[in-house]
C-alpha cells in the first residue's frame, strides 16, 4: 500500500472522490490497496459468487469492495463483506458487517492485513477471514487474535465457505 504524505486529503474530499481502484483512508492519507492480479481477482470472485448464491438461504447480502467507516477519519475497503440482509443500504457502511474477507495480493504483508482486520474488529465485526491464493492458506482473525485454519469449510454463524474447493478452482 502506498500513500502520499505531502498531500493530505480531507475526509469530505475522500468521500466525494472516486478512486479506481477504491482506496482506504486513514487520518488524512489515501492508501492504495494491492489488487488486480489474476489469482486475487479470481478468488475474490469465487468467494463473492458462492456467498451471493446463498444470500436468501442465509439472510445475508454480500458486497465486494464497499467502503466501511471504522471511525471518523478512517475508512477501509474490504475485498468482500457480508451484511445481514436487513442492514441499512447506505453508500458507506457504518454498522458492523457479519464478516469481512481479505484476499492476499503478492505485495501484501500479513501484519498489514492483521491491522486491517483489527480495524474491522474495533468496529464490531466478529471475524475476518484472510485467504492467500498463492499458498492456499486461510487465516481467521477474531477477538482471540489471528490463527491459521486448516478446515476445508469455514463457518461464521450461518455462513459456510468451502475454501478448499474454491482454492481448487484457481
Amino acid at each position: 500500500m502506498s500513500s502520499s504524505p505531502l498531500n493530505l486529503v480531507s475526509e469530505h474530499e475522500y468521500l466525494h472522490t472516486t478512486y479506481r481502484p477504491d482506496c482506504d483512508y486513514v487520518d488524512g492519507f489515501v492508501l492504495e490497496r494491492n489488487l488486480g492480479q489474476h489469482d486475487h481477482a479470481r478468488l475474490q470472485a469465487l468467494i463473492l459468487f458462492w456467498l451471493m448464491q446463498h444470500e436468501k438461504q442465509w439472510d445475508i447480502r454480500a458486497l465486494p469492495e464497499c467502503r466501511i467507516k471504522i471511525r471518523t477519519r478512517k475508512y477501509r475497503v474490504p475485498d468482500v463483506m457480508v451484511l445481514a440482509a436487513d442492514a441499512p443500504r447506505t453508500p458507506v457502511i457504518e454498522q458492523p458487517p457479519l464478516l469481512c474477507i481479505e484476499v492476499v495480493s503478492p505485495d501484501d504483508r500479513l501484519p498489514d492485513l492483521v491491522i486491517r482486520a483489527g480495524d474491522y474488529l474495533s468496529l464490531g465485526v466478529p471475524v475476518t477471514w484472510i485467504f492467500d491464493p498463492d499458498t492456499k492458506r486461510s487465516f481467521i482473525y477474531s477477538h482471540e487474535g489471528v490463527s491459521e485454519s486448516f478446515d476445508a469449510v469455514l463457518h461464521c454463524g450461518r455462513i459456510e465457505l468451502p475454501i478448499t474447493d474454491l482454492f481448487a478452482q484457481l
